[in-house]
C-alpha cells in the first residue's frame, strides 16, 4: 500500500533540500576563497607559503644575526656580521601566509685582513600599508683595494699571461704567484663607492606580475697602487676604457617582473622572470650616457615530491647587454630588483672563476642547482633545515650581439654546496667550486639565485 504526501508537503521538502544544497555550495566556495576574502585584494594561490614552512614561520618581531667569515686568496681572511630585523605580524594577518615577512631591515658590516671594508643597510616592505606597492632600498659604502681587472672585451677570455715574461698559465694561482716586483699588482685596483638606491614596485595579476621604477645615485672613485704597472691604468691611458678616477653616476631604472615563487628567500616551486633597464644620462646628472638591459629567468621545480620531502631543481638563465659610453666597472654589474648581480665570475655567477674574470658588452650566465633537503631540527627554539646542493655554472662574454654564435666563448664550473635555512627566512650558503683555472670557496647569506 503506497502512502502519498500532500503536494504542499512535497514543496516544503524540496525547499528544504534546495536550501541545504545552497548552504553546502556557499560553504564550499567560502572555503576555497577564504584567504582571498580576508585579503584586501586577491593573491595567487601558488604564492602561498608551503604548509611546512608556514608552520615554522615565527610571529611578531625578531632578529637574526650571523657572523660573516671568509677566506679568499684575493681579499684575505674576512670577518663581519649581518643582522636582520624582521616584522612578521601575526598569523591572523591575511598577508602572513603570502609573504616571507611584512618588512625586513638588514645591516651588514664586513672587513678583511687586506683592508676590504663594507657597510650596507637595506630595507624591503612588501604590500606596504596593505596596498599592492612594495618599497625597497639600499644605502652602502665600500672600500676595496683588491678588485681585479682583466679587460672588458672578449680578449679577457684568453689564458692568463705574465706581462713581463710573456709566459702563459692555465692556473690562476700559478699566474698570480708569477707576478712580482713592478707587476705584483698588475690586475689590481681600488674602489671607493657610496651608493643609494630606492625603488617602488606595483603588483598586478594577483601578485604574479610587478612593474618597477627606481632611482640610483653613486659616487665611485677608482685608483691603482703607485708604480704598479697596472693593466687598468694602461687601458685608461690608451683610452680603451672610461671610468678611471672619480665618477658620479645616476640611473633611472625600470623593470617588469613575473614571480610565482612560493617563498622568495627559499623557493621550493614556481618561477621568477625579470626584465630591467638602467638609463644613465648626463642630462640627469651622470657623467656618462649609456644604457644597460638585463633579463633572467629562474625556475624552481620539485623533484619526485611523492618520494622526496624536499628536493628542488633550481635553474637560472641570464643575459645582460651594455650600450653606449659606459665606465668599465659597469660591465660587471647587472641590476636586478632583488639586488645587483656581479659577474662574470665570483659567488653569484661563474663560481669557479675570480670575480670579474671575464667582461664584455654582452654577458650570459646560467646556473643549475639540485637543492636536496636531508635534515631539519630545532636547536634552542631555532628552526634549522639542511640541504646539500650540487651545482653547475656556465657563461660567456661577447663584444656585441652578432657574435653570440661563438660558442667557444663559454666557460663553466661545477661544485658542491650546503644550505642552512634558519627560521625559514635566513639562508646560510656554503659553496666550493672548481674550474679549469681555479678553485674557490664562498660563504654568504642567501641563495645565489
Amino acid at each position: 500500500m503506497r502512502s502519498y504526501l500532500p503536494a504542499a508537503s512535497m514543496r516544503e521538502r524540496n525547499k528544504v533540500f534546495l536550501i541545504i544544497l545552497l548552504i553546502l555550495v556557499i560553504s564550499k566556495i567560502k572555503a576555497q576563497q577564504q584567504d582571498s576574502i580576508k585579503l584586501p585584494f586577491v593573491i595567487a594561490k601558488e604564492k602561498r607559503l608551503p604548509d611546512d614552512e608556514l608552520a615554522e614561520k615565527k610571529e611578531g618581531i625578531y632578529i637574526t644575526g650571523v657572523p660573516d667569515l671568509s677566506s679568499d686568496p684575493i681579499n684575505g681572511f674576512g670577518a663581519g656580521a649581518e643582522g636582520s630585523l624582521f616584522f612578521n605580524g601575526k598569523k591572523k594577518d591575511p598577508f602572513f601566509a603570502y609573504t616571507p615577512y611584512r618588512a625586513e631591515i638588514d645591516l651588514a658590516v664586513f672587513v678583511t685582513t687586506k683592508l676590504q671594508r663594507e657597510v650596507k643597510l637595506t630595507w624591503d616592505i612588501p604590500y606596504i600599508f596593505n596596498t599592492k606597492w612594495r618599497l625597497r632600498g639600499e644605502a652602502a659604502y665600500e672600500v676595496n683595494p683588491n678588485l681585479l681587472y682583466f679587460g672588458i672585451t672578449e680578449k679577457s677570455l684568453i689564458p692568463l699571461v705574465n706581462p713581463q715574461t710573456g709566459t702563459g698559465y692555465s692556473s690562476y694561482n700559478d699566474y698570480n704567484n708569477s707576478l712580482k716586483n713592478i707587476s705584483a699588482y698588475y690586475n689590481t685596483y681600488t674602489k671607493k663607492e657610496a651608493v643609494l638606491n630606492v625603488s617602488m614596485e606595483r603588483s598586478f595579476y594577483e601578485g604574479r606580475l610587478r612593474t618597477l621604477v627606481g632611482y640610483e645615485i653613486g659616487s665611485v672613485n677608482l685608483s691603482t697602487p703607485l708604480n704598479s704597472n697596472s693593466f687598468l691604468e694602461q687601458d685608461a691611458n690608451a683610452k680603451n676604457i672610461v671610468g678611471f678616477g672619480q665618477n658620479l653616476i645616476t640611473f633611472a631604472q625600470l623593470g617588469l617582473i613575473y614571480d610565482t615563487r612560493d617563498l622568495e628567500t627559499d623557493p621550493s616551486k614556481g618561477s621568477f622572470a625579470e626584465l630591467t633597464n638602467e638609463l644613465s644620462l648626463i642630462a640627469l646628472g651622470s657623467q656618462y650616457n649609456f644604457n644597460k638591459t638585463f633579463f633572467h629567468y629562474n625556475i624552481y621545480q620539485p623533484v619526485l615530491p611523492k618520494i622526496f620531502k624536499r628536493v628542488t631543481f633550481a635553474g637560472r638563465i641570464a643575459m645582460g647587454y651594455t650600450q653606449g659610453n659606459a665606465p668599465f666597472y659597469e660591465y660587471q654589474d647587472e641590476w636586478s630588483s632583488e639586488g645587483s648581480i656581479e659577474g662574470l665570475g665570483g659567488g653569484s655567477t661563474l663560481r669557479g672563476y675570480k670575480q670579474s674574470r671575464f667582461l664584455g658588452r654582452v654577458m650570459n650566465f646560467n646556473n643549475f642547482e639540485l637543492r636536496c633537503r636531508f635534515a631539519q631540527c630545532k636547536i634552542l627554539k631555532q628552526y634549522l633545515a639542511f640541504s646539500a646542493v650540487p651545482f653547475f655554472d656556465v657563461g660567456g662574454v661577447w663584444d656585441n650581439l652578432s657574435r653570440l654564435n661563438h660558442t667557444e666563448n663559454f666557460r663553466y664550473s661545477e661544485g658542491l654546496g650546503l644550505r642552512i635555512a634558519w627560521n625559514v627566512n635566513t639562508i646560510l650558503r656554503f659553496d666550493y667550486a672548481l674550474s679549469q683555472e681555479d678553485r674557490q670557496f664562498f660563504f654568504s647569506l642567501g641563495h645565489a639565485f
